[in-house]
């Protein structure tokens, strides 16, 4: 999902409430093409598609996420404390240069989003990515087997078809 479809958002048309009522199969065709404003007594009425109503609201709820997200990396970078109960606290595990990355990668990522490279799925992935590494930083078994110099590496065989 991109943001190309926000850019259309406000170029409708306007539509008298009567040519709703005399014309409602022209206006609804319209409304399939672009989003049209519908006046009734100095009143603005929006009719738009569903699922363009579905990614507007997808934009806003995964913006808000991405905003927040970055604000406690800020936040950390700078010093500050967060709660323990905060849903980001993960990100505590993280020096100041590993966050400076973080940040980098989720802005790079929403950067894509608006020019519409990318998708908000892989938006997303990065940041489960960043929290599975927060876990795994946190668990003293991974850290010790990652620091261990005994390695038992077991070579890899042919599979037999």
């Amino acid at each position: 999902m991109s943001f190309s479809f926000l850019t259309n958002v406000y170029s409708d048309e306007l539509i008298p409430e009567n040519t709703l009522n005399k014309e409602p199969g022209n206006v609804l065709d319209l409304a399939w093409k672009n989003p049209v404003t519908i006046t009734r007594n100095q009143q603005y009425f929006a009719l738009l598609r569903r699922d363009d109503l579905t990614q507007m609201m997808k934009v806003i709820t995964l913006s808000k996420k991405v905003l927040e997200i970055l604000d406690i990396a800020y936040k950390l970078r700078l010093g500050e404390d967060i709660n323990s109960q905060h849903p980001f606290v993960w990100l505590k595990v993280f020096d100041s240069d590993e966050l400076a990355e973080f940040i980098t990668e989720i802005l790079n990522a929403f950067q894509d989003l608006s020019s519409g490279i990318n998708d908000w799925e892989l938006l997303d992935a990065v940041i489960h990515e960043w929290q599975e590494s927060a876990i795994a930083i946190q668990n003293k078994e991974v850290v010790s087997a990652f620091l261990s110099e005994d390695f038992d590496e077991v070579l890899l065989t042919k599979p037999k078809f």
